[in-house]
């Protein structure tokens, strides 16, 4: 509604600036300083409204298809070194013991190196696995982890130990 009485007004201020050239000296500057303020006052404004306070904290988020990290079994996992160096080819079988559909799983690799019973953690790797199995059901994935180790520190004897730290499901089936 504001711009109802802003139209007409700068409109009179544009006829008249363009009209009188002494009336056009003053309001110049003083619209400069009134555009001035008034960015300013918006801006102070936004900043207000928009304090970490009221932004409200994301809810943790929940499966709304009840599928869990122990719902996803996986099974006949492999490691191979890959073609480059500090990267190996995972293969394996995840199985679905939900009812729901798992669309996708990260999978969390750690590696040691255990030359004499003596283990050295190398590092750890996470991948994500876009794979969708049905309820009650399983299927193969292959994977490519990359680890952090110096070329002449290379495992000799590899120790790999693999979890599913995250599932994501959906209900349909």
């Amino acid at each position: 509604m504001a711009w109802l009485i802003a139209l007409p007004l700068g409109l009179a201020i544009v006829y008249l600036a363009a009209r009188y050239g002494r009336f056009r000296s003053w309001i110049e500057p003083v619209l400069s300083i009134a555009v001035a303020l008034g960015l300013s006052a918006a801006f102070l404004v936004w900043l207000n409204e928009t304090t970490p306070e009221d932004v409200p904290a994301p809810a943790p988020s929940q499966s709304a298809s009840g599928l869990t990290v122990a719902d996803v079994m996986l099974q006949d996992m492999t490691f191979e070194p890959n073609q480059s160096e500090r990267t190996y080819r995972v293969r394996g079988t995840a199985a679905n013991a939900a009812e729901a559909t798992l669309e996708y799983f990260r999978l969390t690799v750690t590696l040691e190196d255990c030359p004499q019973g003596a283990c050295r953690r190398i590092g750890d790797d996470t991948a994500l696995i876009l794979l969708r199995v049905p309820g009650g059901q399983s299927r193969p994935f292959e994977t490519v982890l990359t680890f952090p180790f110096r070329p002449d520190e290379a495992p000799t004897a590899p120790k790999w130990s693999y979890r599913v730290s995250e599932v994501k499901g959906s209900a349909r089936r």
